[in-house]
C-alpha cells in the first residue's frame, strides 16, 4: 500500500473538520465525496448530522483547489437537498463565500454554484440569497457578474415574484445598465424582461426606464414586443413541495389539467404602488412657498401654490404625514371663486389619495362632501376632475361602500339634479370595481337609495339609479332586487330587467372564457420541477431575441417530469430497505460490515464449526447450528460487550431471508435473551433487527416470538423509540400484515408501557392517516384497538383529535372506548424501561396530548371582524374561532391570544344579544380548550363574563353559567372565587342574576369537602341574606350553609368580625351547630384600626360617594358591601362620645411611599379604584367613627366630622399634616359633589388649616398640590358667587404654603378650562400674582400670551378679566409687557392700548408712578450693588416670610425658612445672601448669587488675600447652600420657567472652585453632595429639553472638570469611592420612567469611575496632595462591603466600579511601591481573616516586581530604601553604583517638560537626605544652561518647602532646556528600574512607556490582557501577607520583619490597653516604638549609604520609610495606648 493510499485511509477515521480542512488536497476531495454520500443518505431533514456537518460548508466551498471546490459544491448541493428550512441560519456565511470565490471558477464550478443558491432559494433564503447578489453585482471581474444575474433570473422565472421579491432585484438592475461589459448589460436586459413578464411591463418601464440610457430604452422597447401572457412559477419552496399530495393520490379522471389549475399556480399580481420607495413631499411643500401662496389675494399666485402640490403628489407613492393642514386648505380651494383654483385643488386632491392610498381615508372622509356639493358646477373641466378624483378616492382605497352612505344619501337628496345623477355615477362605479363580499354587506343601504332615485324627475337621475342597481345585481346577483323589483310599474321593472340581463350576459361570458384564457395562457405549464440529478442553467441573456422567443411561460423541461419531492420520498424508502433505516442519528447508525468483518471481530467468541454450519444449506444444520449458537450465547458471563457483535452475526447468518421456520424462530429468541440479558442493548441493534422482525410479526408461525422480541426491546430502549421506526416500516411495507399485526402488537405494548413514553401526537396521526385510512378491514379494526387502549390511559379528550373520521369508525371507535373506560391515575404501566429514553415525554395522560399553537390564526383582519359595525361579520368572526378551536382539536396553547380575548371581552357588550350568547358560548370552548393557564391568559375576562348575569333574560344568565362551568371545569373554583365576590356585590347585578350566582356557588361547593378559600363568600352571602328579594335571601342562604359546611372553625372565627348588624346575627344562628360563637355578639373594645386589604380595589366597585362601612370592626375581606344599607347601621354600638383613642392614628404611616404614586396631571374627576384606595386609607389611619363619618353617604354626617377635625386642629396638627395628603384627597372628593352645604364647610376648613399650615411655616409638598391644586382651580368657576369667592381666597392663601411660582403654573393650566367661570377666575388670580408675586413669577411672564389670547374670545366677561389682569401686568412691566404677550389682532392691540391708557391715569390719580418704574429702579439697584453675570433681572423683591416645619417623629423632612427679609434694592451683605439663596425661591437666591459673585470677583482681585481668608472660612456654607440649590433650581425650570437661576447657580459655583483655597476650604460631606447632585442632574434625561438644555449640561461637564481640578484630592477621591456603592432610590430628581433602577445605578457608576479615571490619570503627580491613609481607609470599606464572595463574582462579570478601584490600588502600590503599607493606619490589619486590602496591595507589589515595574522614579520616593524597591540587588552592586543610577533617572525626568517639577523636588529631597552628596559632579557632560536650571530649580524648591507647597501645587514658570546629553558614559549603566518611565530608554525586559501617565491595563483594556496582572492572578487569603521568599526577591523599605514586628507591637499594645496598662506604654519615649523598625532596615540602610562613615539615617532622626508613611503608624501606635484597642470603622 502506497504512502498516498495510507495517508487517505488513516484520513477517514479522523473527524469530519479535520478532513475537510485537511493539508492534503485528495484527503479534502474524498472527504467531500463521502459527505455528499452521507447527505444522500439522510432521509429526515432534523437529522442531526446536518447540523453537525452544516458549519463547514462555508470552508470547504471556498476551497483553493478547483477540484476540491467542485466536490464540495456537490457536497453542498447534497446537504441542501437533505435539509429543511432551518438550514437557512447558515446560509449568509454560505452564499458570501460562493460569492467570493466560485462565481469566476470553471464553468461546471460556476453551474453548481448557480444550482445551490437555487437549493437556498428553495429552502426560504431568499433574503440572503439576493443580499449575496446584491455584493456579486459589484464584483469588479464582469465574469463573475453574469452568472450571479443569470441566477437571479433563474430564480424568478422558476420561483416566481412570490417567493423572488421583484422590488429588490428592480434596485439592483440601475447600476447595471452603464456596465461596461456588454455581457452584463445584455444579461441585464434579459432580467429586466423577465420582470416585465412577472409584474407587468408598466410598473418596469415606469421604475427602470427613467434610469436608462436612451439606446437601451429603444433596445427594450423593442425586446418587449415579444413579451406576451403572464408568468407562472414552475418550481416550489420545500415547505410547499412537502404539503403537496402525492401523484398518486390525484385522481386519474381529474384530467391532465387538474393539477395545473391549483391556486398556487394562479398568476401573482404585483401592485406597482408595492415596488416604489415613498417620497416625503410635505417638506418640499413647506420650502416651496405654498402656505403663503394659498392665502394670495391674486388667483394665479394660488393657482401655482396648488399646482405645486399637485406636481409633489403626482409621485406615485407618497411618504404617510400630517396632511390634516393641507387637507383643510384644499377643502377652502376647492369652494373658491376662480374655476382654475378649484379644479386644480381637486386634482391635487385625486394625487394626494393615490399616492397616500389608505393613509388618506380619514382625509377623504372629510373631504367627500365638498366634492360632492360641487358636482353641481357644470363647467366640463371642473365635473371631469371631479369625477377623476372620486374614481381615484375608491380606487385606491381611501374609500369603500361602507364609508360613503351618509353622504351619497346627502348627495341624491341634493336640489341640483346634476349633484344626484353624477353621484349615482360614481356609486356605480363603486359597486362595480368593489368585490361581492362588499357588495353583500352594503347592498341593503344602496337598493332603497336607488330604488327612490327611479322616481326622480330627471331622466339623468333615474337612468344613473337604473345603472347602480344593474351593477349590485351583476355584483351579487338578483335575489337581492327580488323585492324591490315588486314594487315597480311594468315599464320600469321591464327597463332594469333588460338592463340586468344585458349585464348578466356579459357577466356570463366573462367568467366562461376565464378558465379558457388561463388555460391557454398556462398550456405549457407544469407544476413539476427540474429533477434533481441535473441542473438546467439558464441565461438572462437568452430572453433577448435572437436568442429564442419569450412564451408567456417556460415550456416543459427535460428531466423535469418527476417531482424532487416524490424523488426523495421513493429514494428514502429505497434506500431504508437496503441500508436497513438509516434515518438515525450518527451514534446509533447501524454500519455496513462485511461477514469477514463481522468473523474476524468474533474471534474464539463463537465456535467457527458452528458459523460454517450456519453458512449451509441444509436447514437441518443451520438449526443445529443455531440451537448450538444458543446455548453458547446463554453460557456468556459477561454479555455486554458481545451485544453488538452477535446481532450484526444473526442478522447476516441466517439472516433475515432465513426460509425455515424452525431457524426463524431460533434467531429471535437469540435476539430476545440478548435484548433482556444485556444491561445496555445499543438502539442500532434494534434499527438492525425491526425490518426483520416486522416481517416475523406478519407470519403467523413466528408471531409470537417476534412480538415478544419486539416488547423486549422495547423495555431495553423504551416503547417511543421503537413504535417511531416501526411507523415508516409499517406505512411503506407492502405486505399489509406487517402493517396490521405490528398495531395488534403495539395495543399490547400500550398496555404494558402505558403511554408516557410515547409521543402522542405522532401515533394518532399515524392511527388516523394509515391504520384507519386503510383499504384493508384487519388493518382497520387493528387500529380501533390501539386508540381504545389510548383512550384507557388518557379518557375522552382523545375524541377531539378523531373527528374528522368517518361516522362509522367513529361508531366503531366508541364501542372500543367503552370497553377501555378511561382507568386516570389508576391506569399504571405493567412493564418499566430499562433504559432512560431521551425523546419520552415524563408525564402521560393529558398533559402529553399536544397542544396547538393558534397566535398564526388569530390575525389582524379576523380581530377587526371582531368589532365590525355589521353584526353578521361579527358573528362569521366568532365562528371563525370555534372552527380555529375545533382544527386544533380543543387543545391550544395561550401564546398570543391575548389580543383575541380582548376582542371577546368587547363582544361580551354588544348590542345583539344572540352575539354575547355566541361570545359567551366561544369562551367556554376557549377555556376549556387552553385548560389552567386560561386564568392568567385571560386578562381577568371572568369578571367581563360574570356582569352578563345582570340581563334579565334567562337565555342569557344560562349561557353566562355555562360558560363558568366550562371555566370551572378548566382551573379550580379558588381561582374564581375574587370574581365571584366582585360580582356578588356589583349592585349592577339585579336579583335573578345574583340568585343564579348564588345557587351555581352552591352547586359547586356542595361537590366540594374542605374549601377554606369559600370564606369570602361569607360576606356578601350575609349582606344578601338582607336582599329585598326572597329568592336572593333564599338562594344565599343556601349558599351561606355550603359555605360553613366547607370552611374549618377557626376560619369562620376570624372572618365573622368582618361582618355587623343583622347579618351577622343570621349567621350566627346558621353557626350554632357548627361551634359557639358568642364572643362575636359582645360589643367591641377600642383598639387599632385595622386594615382593608388592597386586594380588593381591583375587582370591586362601589358608589359615587364612596362606599360607607358599617359595624365598628373594619372590613378585611375582599370586597365592598353593597349600598343600600340603613343609615342606623353605621353607628357603633356604644354610641360616639366616649372614643379612647385619638383621632388619627398615624404611627405607621409611610407619607412618602404614597407620594411617590402621585404625578401632576390634567384633572379629572376620581376614578373608583381612586376611591376605593382613599377609603381604604381613611380606615387605616383615622378613628372609627372619624372615617365614618367622612365616608358618608349623608352630607350632615360628613359635616359632624369635619367640626370633629375643626375642633381638634390645633392638638392634632402634626398628625393632620402627616396624613395631609389623604385630607386632599378626600376634599377633592367633596369639592367634585354638588352639596353646597357641605361644600362651603370644607372651604371653611381648608381656609382655617392652611392658616395653620402657615402659622407652622410648612411647605406644601410637590405630591401634595398635585393631589389638591388641579381640582381647586378646575373648580373656582363654580356656578355659586359664593363658594367661588371662597375659592378665590383659598387659591390665594395656598400661595404662602407652597411656591407662588409653582401654584402660578396649576392656574395657567386653568386658563385652557372649557368651563368659562374658571377661565375668568384664573386670569384674575394670574394678575393678583404678578401683583403680588412679581418677583417668583417673573419667570413665566410668556404665560401673559395666553391670557392675550383670551382678549379674542366672544364672552365679554372674559375679555374684561384678562384685559383687567394685562393692565396690572403693564402697571409692573410697563411697555416691556408687549414683550410677552405674542402676536395680536389690530382690534386686541387696540383694546390693549385703550386700556393701558386708562391704567395710566389711574396710576396718576392714586400717585404710584408711572408703569414700570419700580422695575426699572430695581435693575439700577441690581447694578449697583452687584454684577449681573447672565442676565437682566426684572422681578419685584418680595419678602420671605415662609418657615418650614421639621418633625422628626412623623419622618417628615422640611426645610426651615427663616424670615429673612429682603429690601428692594436686594440683600445687603454676604450673610444676607447666603440666607437668601438658602431659603429664597429660584428666582428670589439670583439676587443673593449676584451679591456673592461680586464677592469673590473681589476677594480674587485682592492682592493682600485677606479678603480671601475671610471667604474661606464661608466657603463649605456656601458651597453647601448652592449644592442644595442646584435640584430647587432644576425643578423649578422644569416647571416650564426660565433656565436664569440654574445658570447663576452653576456659574457662582464656577467661581467658587476657580480658586484652589476656597475649594480645598469645601468638607467632604460637601462635596459628596455637590458632587452626587452634579452628576444626578448631567444623567437627567429632561434637562435637554428644558431652556438652554445644551448650554446647561455644558456648564454641568466644565463645572465637574473644575471640582476634580481645584477640590480637595483625598476628599474628592473618598467621594468617588463612597459613590461606586448604588445610589439611594429617593436621590434621583426624575419621575421614573421605563429604565430599571439597576440601568440607572449602571449608568451613574460609569459617570463616577469617569471622573476616578481622570483623578488618576495625575495621580503621579498629585500623589502629594492626597492623604494616603484616609484614600486607602475608603478603599478598604469598600472591598470590604463587597466581600470576596462578590468581588470573585463580579471579576467574572467585568464589573467597572471593582475593576476601577483594582485600578486606582494598582497605580498607588506601582507609585509608592512597598512603602505603601506605611499608610494603612486606618485600616485594621489585624482582623481576622485579613483585610481583602492587604491581599491585593501584596499580589500587586509581587506582580509590579515581577514585571519590573515598581520605580523610583514615582513622586513620594523619600528615602533609599524606597528607590531599590525593585532591584534584585545583588552585593557586587555597591552603593554608589546605585546613587548614580538614581540621579541618572531623576536627571531624565528633568530633561522632560512634563516631569521636571517632581523631578527637581526628587533632586531637591536627595540634597537633603544625602548634603555631602556632590550633585554637580554628576554633571560634567552636562551644558551649563541645564546645570543653571538645576541650581536655579533647587533654589526654588527650597522655597516652597519653606512655604509648606508640594511641587503639584507650584507649577515650574520654564521648562528645562534640552541640551543634557543623556548618553554621558557616566550615566549609561541604567538599572531596569528606572526603563519604565524614561524617555528613549530601552531593555531587554520592559517595554519604555511614555513620562505621561496612562492608566494601567486593568482598566483601560479587557481584565483578561497577559499586562493585568493583578486582575489576571487569582487574589490569594491574605494570611501572610509578605512571605520571606518574595521578601528575598526584592529589598524593601519595609520588609517582613518589619511589619510583623509592628503587628506584634500592636497586638501588646491591645492586650495591654485591655488589661489597663496604659502607664507603661503612655511613659515610654516614642523613639522605642521605632526600635524595631530601624533593627529591621539597617542592613538595607547601610548597604545603600553612599557615605560609610556617615551615621544611620533612621538613627539620625531621618526614618527609612516616608515621614507620612511612618507618622500614620505612630498615630494608630499612639491611639492604641491612650484609647485601649482599635476603634472598628
Amino acid at each position: 500500500m502506497s504512502e498516498e493510499e495510507k495517508l487517505l485511509k488513516e484520513a477517514k477515521k479522523l473527524p469530519w473538520e479535520d478532513r475537510l480542512l485537511h493539508k492534503n488536497w485528495k484527503v479534502r476531495n474524498e472527504a467531500n465525496i463521502d459527505l455528499a454520500s452521507l447527505c444522500d443518505s439522510i432521509t429526515d431533514p432534523k437529522d442531526p448530522r446536518l447540523r453537525e456537518i452544516a458549519p463547514f460548508l462555508k470552508k470547504t466551498v471556498a476551497d483553493s483547489n478547483a477540484p476540491v471546490q467542485e466536490k464540495a459544491l456537490d457536497a453542498l448541493i447534497a446537504f441542501l437537498k437533505a435539509a429543511d428550512a432551518d438550514a437557512g441560519r447558515y446560509a449568509k456565511e454560505v452564499c458570501d463565500a460562493i460569492v467570493a470565490k466560485c462565481l469566476t471558477g470553471r464553468p461546471k464550478t460556476v453551474e453548481k454554484a448557480q444550482a445551490a443558491f437555487m437549493l437556498w432559494v428553495e429552502l426560504e433564503a431568499v433574503d440572503v440569497f439576493l443580499d449575496s447578489m446584491e455584493k456579486a453585482i459589484k464584483n469588479k471581474v464582469a465574469k463573475a457578474v453574469v452568472p450571479a444575474i443569470d441566477v437571479m433570473f433563474q430564480a424568478l422565472s422558476e420561483f416566481g415574484a412570490k417567493v423572488v421579491p421583484p422590488k429588490r432585484i428592480l434596485k439592483m438592475l440601475p447600476e447595471l445598465f452603464d456596465h461596461q461589459d456588454q455581457n452584463v448589460r445584455a444579461s441585464s436586459k434579459g432580467l429586466t424582461l423577465e420582470l416585465c413578464r412577472w409584474i407587468g411591463k408598466d410598473p418596469v418601464k415606469s421604475i427602470l426606464f427613467e434610469k436608462m440610457r436612451d439606446t437601451m430604452k429603444k433596445e427594450l422597447e423593442a425586446e418587449l414586443v415579444n413579451v406576451t401572457g403572464t408568468a407562472k412559477p414552475s418550481r416550489k419552496i420545500r415547505s410547499e413541495q412537502d404539503r403537496e399530495p402525492e401523484p398518486e393520490s390525484v385522481s386519474e379522471a381529474a384530467g391532465p389539467g387538474a393539477v395545473e389549475e391549483s391556486v398556487d399556480d394562479a398568476p401573482v399580481e404585483i401592485d406597482e404602488y408595492e415596488l416604489v420607495d415613498p417620497v416625503d413631499i410635505l417638506t418640499p411643500l413647506e420650502k416651496s412657498g405654498f402656505w403663503d401662496g394659498v392665502k394670495a389675494t391674486k388667483w394665479s399666485e394660488r393657482k401655482e401654490a396648488v399646482a405645486e402640490l399637485s406636481k409633489l403628489a403626482s409621485t406615485k407613492k407618497i411618504a404617510p404625514g400630517d396632511f390634516a393642514e393641507v387637507c383643510r386648505t384644499l377643502k377652502k380651494l376647492v369652494t373658491d371663486v376662480n374655476i382654475a383654483v378649484a379644479v386644480e385643488a381637486i386634482q391635487a386632491i385625486g394625487n394626494l389619495a393615490r399616492g397616500l392610498r389608505t393613509h388618506f381615508s380619514a382625509s377623504s372622509r372629510f373631504l367627500l362632501p365638498v366634492l360632492l356639493e360641487k358636482l353641481k358646477e357644470k363647467k366640463p373641466a371642473l365635473t371631469e376632475s371631479l369625477t377623476q378624483t372620486l374614481q381615484a378616492m375608491h380606487k385606491s382605497g381611501c374609500l369603500n361602500l361602507a364609508d360613503i352612505v351618509e353622504d351619497v344619501k346627502t348627495a341624491t337628496k341634493n336640489k341640483v339634479p346634476l349633484v344626484r345623477s353624477l353621484t349615482l355615477n360614481w356609486v356605480t362605479f363603486c359597486i362595480e370595481t368593489s368585490n361581492k363580499a362588499v357588495v353583500l354587506k352594503v347592498h341593503k343601504d344602496y337598493v332603497p337609495i336607488c330604488m327612490e332615485c327611479l322616481n326622480d324627475g330627471t331622466p339623468d337621475v333615474r337612468d344613473a339609479a337604473f345603472s347602480a342597481l344593474a351593477a349590485v345585481a351583476k355584483s351579487v346577483g338578483m335575489r337581492p332586487l327580488e323585492r324591490s323589483l315588486e314594487k315597480l310599474d311594468d315599464v320600469r321593472k321591464k327597463k332594469l330587467s333588460e338592463m340586468i340581463a344585458g349585464s348578466g350576459s356579459t357577466v356570463s361570458g366573462a367568467t366562461s372564457s376565464g378558465p379558457a384564457a388561463v388555460k391557454n395562457s398556462g398550456g405549457g405549464v407544469s407544476s413539476t420541477e427540474a429533477s434533481e440529478g441535473s441542473f438546467v442553467r439558464k441565461s438572462a441573456a437568452s430572453m433577448l431575441s435572437g436568442k429564442r422567443p419569450v412564451s408567456a411561460a417556460p415550456a416543459n423541461k427535460k428531466g423535469a417530469s418527476v417531482k424532487s419531492g416524490n424523488n426523495k420520498k421513493v429514494d428514502g424508502a429505497g434506500r431504508m430497505e437496503t441500508a436497513k433505516l438509516s434515518e438515525i442519528p450518527e451514534d446509533i447508525e447501524p454500519a455496513e460490515k462485511s461477514l469477514e468483518e463481522i468473523e474476524s471481530r468474533l474471534g474464539s467468541l463463537i465456535q467457527a464449526d458452528v458459523i460454517s454450519q450456519l453458512k449451509s444449506a441444509v436447514w437441518k444444520e443451520r438449526l443445529e447450528a443455531i440451537s448450538s449458537l444458543k446455548q453458547q450465547v446463554e453460557g456468556l458471563q459477561d454479555l455486554d460487550p458481545s451485544v453488538e457483535i452477535l446481532v450484526y452475526l444473526l442478522c447476516a447468518l441466517p439472516g433475515w431471508n432465513e426460509k425455515n421456520v424452525q431457524v426463524q424462530q431460533q434467531v429471535i429468541e437469540v435476539i430476545t435473551y440478548l435484548a433482556s440479558s444485556a444491561t445496555k442493548f445499543p438502539k442500532k441493534c434494534v434499527v438492525l433487527c425491526l425490518l426483520g422482525i416486522s416481517e416475523r410479526v406478519a407470519d403467523m408461525k413466528t408471531r409470537a416470538h417476534a412480538m415478544k422480541c419486539l416488547t423486549s426491546f422495547s423495555e431495553a430502549v423504551g416503547p417511543g423509540f421503537v413504535f417511531e421506526r416501526l411507523y415508516k416500516i409499517m406505512k411503506e411495507h407492502k405486505n399489509p400484515k406487517v402493517l396490521s399485526e405490528g398495531l395488534l402488537w403495539m395495543v399490547s405494548a400500550i398496555d404494558d408501557f402505558g403511554v408516557s413514553h410515547l409521543k402522542l401526537k405522532d401515533l394518532i396521526e399515524f392511527c388516523k392517516d394509515t391504520g384507519l385510512q386503510s383499504s384493508a378491514a384487519a388493518t382497520r379494526n387493528a387500529t380501533i384497538k390501539v386508540l381504545g387502549a389510548l383512550h384507557k390511559f388518557i379518557g375522552p379528550d382523545i375524541k377531539g383529535f378523531l373527528t374528522d373520521v368517518k361516522p362509522a369508525l367513529l361508531s366503531a371507535l366508541d364501542a372500543e372506548y367503552q370497553k377501555n373506560p378511561f382507568d386516570g391515575t389508576s391506569a399504571a404501566p405493567k412493564k418499566t424501561v430499562r433504559a432512560s429514553e431521551s425523546t419520552s415525554v415524563s408525564v402521560g395522560g393529558l398533559d402529553s396530548l399536544p397542544r396547538e399553537d393558534i397566535s398564526g390564526k388569530i390575525t389582524p383582519t379576523l380581530l377587526k371582524s371582531l368589532e365590525s359595525p355589521d353584526w353578521k361579520v361579527r358573528l362569521e368572526s366568532i365562528e371563525a374561532v370555534n372552527k380555529i378551536l375545533e382544527e386544533a382539536n380543543k387543545r391550544i396553547q395561550p401564546t398570543g391570544t391575548g389580543e383575541l380575548f380582548g376582542a371577546l371581552r368587547g363582544r361580551l357588550y354588544d348590542s345583539n344579544k344572540n352575539l354575547v350568547m355566541a361570545t359567551l358560548t366561544t369562551i367556554g370552548n376557549v377555556a376549556s380548550a387552553m385548560g389552567p393557564v386560561v386564568e392568567k391568559a385571560s386578562k381577568g375576562i371572568l369578571s367581563d363574563i360574570l356582569k352578563c348575569l345582570s340581563d334579565n333574560k334567562k337565555h342569557m344568565r344560562e349561557s353566562t353559567l355555562s360558560t363558568l362551568d366550562a371555566w370551572n371545569a378548566a382551573v379550580h373554583f379558588d381561582k374564581m372565587v375574587p370574581y365571584i365576590t366582585s360580582a356578588l356585590t356589583d349592585t349592577k347585578i339585579g336579583a335573578e342574576g345574583r340568585k343564579d350566582l348564588f345557587d351555581w356557588a352552591t352547586k359547586q361547593l356542595s361537590g366540594l369537602s374542605e374549601f377554606p378559600d369559600a370564606v369570602h363568600l361569607l360576606k356578601p352571602a350575609a349582606t344578601a341574606m338582607m336582599d329585598k328579594s326572597s329568592d336572593v335571601r333564599k338562594a344565599a342562604d343556601g349558599c351561606i350553609a355550603e359555605i360553613l359546611r366547607v370552611s374549618g372553625q377557626e376560619t369562620i372565627e376570624k372572618n365573622l368580625k368582618d361582618i355587623q348588624g343583622p347579618a351577622l346575627a343570621l349567621i350566627l344562628e346558621r353557626v350554632k351547630p357548627y361551634g359557639s360563637f358568642q364572643e362575636f355578639v359582645e360589643p367591641p373594645k377600642g383598639g387599632s384600626i385595622g386594615i382593608s386589604s388592597k386586594t380588593n380595589t381591583k375587582v370591586a366597585k362601589s358608589t359615587s360617594n364612596g362606599v360607607t362601612k358599617h359595624g365598628n370592626r373594619t372590613v378585611t375581606s375582599r370586597v365592598i358591601p353593597a349600598k343600600g344599607l340603613k343609615p342606623d347601621t353605621m353607628l357603633p354600638v356604644q354610641g360616639i362620645s366616649v372614643q379612647p383613642q385619638a383621632l388619627l392614628n398615624v404611627k405607621d404611616s409611610i407619607k412618602e411611599e404614597r407620594e411617590r404614586m402621585v404625578r401632576r396631571t390634567k384633572f379629572e374627576e376620581p376614578r373608583v379604584e381612586q376611591i376605593q384606595e382613599l377609603e381604604n386609607d381613611m380606615m387605616k389611619y383615622f378613628r372609627e367613627d372619624l372615617h365614618r363619618r367622612l365616608l358618608s353617604t349623608d352630607f350632615k354626617k360628613q359635616v359632624d366630622g369635619l367640626e370633629m377635625l375643626q375642633k381638634a386642629l390645633p392638638s392634632i396638627g402634626k398628625e393632620i399634616i402627616e396624613v395631609l395628603d389623604i385630607l386632599l384627597r378626600w376634599f377633592v372628593l367633596q369639592l367634585c359633589k354638588s352639596n353646597t352645604t357641605c361644600l362651603l364647610k370644607v372651604l371653611e376648613f381648608l381656609r382655617e388649616l392652611f392658616d395653620y399650615l402657615k402659622g407652622e411655616a410648612y411647605s406644601l409638598s410637590e405630591a401634595e398640590a398635585a393631589i389638591f391644586l388641579p381640582c381647586l382651580i378646575e373648580k373656582l368657576g363654580h356656578n355659586i358667587e359664593k363658594v367661588r369667592e371662597k375659592m378665590r381666597e383659598l387659591t390665594k392663601q395656598i400661595a404662602q404654603v407652597y411656591s407662588a411660582a409653582k401654584s402660578y403654573s396649576y392656574i395657567l393650566d386653568g386658563l385652557r378650562s372649557k368651563n368659562n367661570r374658571t377661565r375668568i377666575e384664573c386670569a384674575d388670580l394670574v394678575g393678583f400674582f404678578i401683583d403680588h408675586h412679581g418677583a417668583e413669577v417673573s419667570g413665566q411672564l410668556k404665560s401673559l400670551q395666553i391670557v392675550a389670547s383670551l382678549t379674542a374670545e366672544r364672552d365679554g366677561e372674559i375679555r374684561k378679566a384678562a384685559l383687567n389682569t394685562l393692565a396690572t401686568g403693564y402697571k409692573i412691566l410697563g411697555e416691556d409687557i408687549w414683550r410677552y404677550v405674542g402676536k395680536l389682532t389690530d382690534a386686541q392691540k387696540s383694546m390693549l392700548d385703550d386700556r393701558f391708557k386708562w391704567k395710566v391715569r389711574e396710576m396718576e390719580k392714586r400717585g404710584e408712578g408711572r408703569p414700570g418704574e419700580a422695575r426699572a429702579a430695581l435693575r439700577r439697584s441690581v447694578r449697583e450693588n452687584g454684577p449681573d453675570v447672565a442676565e437682566q433681572s426684572y422681578e419685584v423683591s418680595q419678602s420671605i416670610s415662609r418657615k418650614s416645619l421639621v418633625q422628626p417623629d412623623l419622618n417628615m423632612e422640611r426645610h426651615l425658612m427663616p424670615r429673612a427679609h429682603v429690601g428692594v434694592s436686594g440683600p445687603t451683605n454676604w450673610n444676607e445672601a447666603l440666607d437668601i439663596i438658602s431659603f429664597g425661591s429660584p428666582e428670589q437666591s439670583v439676587e443673593g448669587m449676584k451679591v456673592v459673585c461680586h464677592e469673590l470677583t473681589q476677594a480674587t482681585n485682592d492682592p493682600e488675600g485677606s479678603l480671601m481668608d475671610e471667604l474661606m472660612k464661608d466657603a463649605d456654607r456656601l458651597v453647601s447652600c448652592l449644592a442644595n440649590k442646584v435640584a430647587k433650581t432644576f425643578d423649578f425650570s422644569l416647571t416650564g420657567a426660565s433656565s436664569r437661576s440654574c445658570k447663576y447657580v452653576l456659574n457662582t459655583l464656577m467661581q467658587t472652585f476657580q480658586n484652589k483655597r476656597l475649594a480645598h476650604a469645601v468638607k467632604e460631606n460637601t462635596l459628596d453632595n455637590l458632587i452626587t447632585e452634579l452628576l444626578l442632574w448631567l444623567l437627567d434625561e429632561r434637562v435637554p429639553q428644558m431652556d438652554d438644555g445644551s448650554q446647561l449640561l455644558k456648564a454641568l461637564n466644565v463645572l465637574m472638570l473644575k471640582i476634580l481640578d481645584n477640590a480637595d484630592r483625598t476628599s474628592s477621591f473618598v467621594v468617588l469611592i463612597n459613590l461606586l456603592r448604588p445610589l439611594d432610590p429617593s436621590r434621583w430628581p426624575s419621575p421614573a420612567t421605563n429604565e430599571t433602577l439597576a440601568a440607572r445605578n449602571q449608568k451613574f457608576s460609569d459617570l463616577v469611575v469617569k471622573c476616578l479615571i481622570k483623578l488618576t490619570k495625575v495621580l503621579q503627580s498629585t500623589i502629594y496632595d492626597v492623604e494616603l491613609d484616609r484614600f486607602l481607609q475608603s478603599i478598604h470599606v469598600y472591598l470590604q462591603e463587597l466581600g470576596m464572595e462578590e468581588i470573585r463574582r463580579r471579576a467574572g462579570a467585568d464589573d467597572k466600579p471593582l475593576r476601577m478601584v483594582k485600578t486606582v490600588l494598582h497605580e498607588l502600590v506601582k507609585l509608592r511601591g512597598a512603602a505603601i503599607k506605611g499608610h494603612l493606619s486606618l485600616v485594621p490589619i489585624d482582623m481576622k481573616p485579613p483585610p481583602i486590602i492587604l491581599a491585593y496591595i501584596d499580589l500587586n507589589l509581587e506582580t509590579l516586581a515581577a514585571a519590573r515595574m515598581l520605580t523610583s522614579t514615582g513622586p513620594g520616593q523619600t528615602h533609599w530604601g524606597d528607590s531599590g524597591v525593585n532591584t534584585p540587588a545583588p552585593a557586587t552592586n555597591s552603593a554608589d553604583a546605585q546613587l548614580k543610577q538614581e540621579l541618572a533617572a531623576i536627571f531624565k525626568k528633568i530633561g522632560d517638560k512634563q516631569t521636571c517639577t517632581i523631578g527637581l523636588y526628587e533632586l531637591y529631597r536627595i540634597t537633603q537626605l544625602y548634603p555631602k552628596v556632590d550633585i554637580f559632579a554628576q554633571l560634567q557632560n552636562a551644558s551649563e544652561a541645564f546645570r543653571t536650571y538645576i541650581r536655579d530649580g533647587l533654589a526654588q524648591m527650597e522655597k516652597n518647602a519653606a512655604a509648606g507647597r508640594t511641587p503639584s501645587s507650584v507649577p515650574m514658570a520654564t521648562p528645562p532646556p534640552a541640551s543634557l546629553t543623556a548618553s554621558s558614559p557616566e550615566f549609561a549603566p541604567l538599572s531596569p528600574v528606572q526603563t519604565n518611565s524614561l524617555n528613549g530608554s530601552k531593555s531587554l525586559s520592559t517595554k519604555p512607556e511614555p513620562t505621561n501617565f496612562n492608566l494601567p491595563p486593568s482598566y483601560a483594556e479587557d481584565n483578561r490582557g497577559s499586562a493585568n496582572v493583578i486582575n489576571a492572578a487569582r487574589v490569594r487569603a491574605p494570611d501572610n501577607v509578605l512571605a520571606d521568599q518574595r521578601n528575598e526577591r526584592f529589598v524593601s523599605g519595609v520588609t517582613s520583619g518589619t511589619l510583623d514586628a509592628i503587628r506584634e507591637r500592636m497586638k501588646s499594645m491591645q492586650l495591654a490597653a485591655a488589661a489597663g496598662n496604659v502607664d507603661e506604654y503612655a511613659t515610654r519615649p516614642l523613639m522605642s516604638v521605632n526600635d524595631n523598625l530601624n533593627a529591621g532596615l539597617s542592613t538595607q540602610s547601610r548597604a545603600l549609604d553612599p557615605h560609610p562613615g556617615m551615621e544611620n539615617p533612621a538613627q539620625g532622626g531621618v526614618l527609612p520609610m516616608d515621614e507620612k508613611a511612618l507618622s500614620g503608624l505612630q498615630a494608630r501606635m499612639e491611639r492604641l495606648k491612650s484609647g485601649g484597642g482599635l476603634e472598628p470603622l
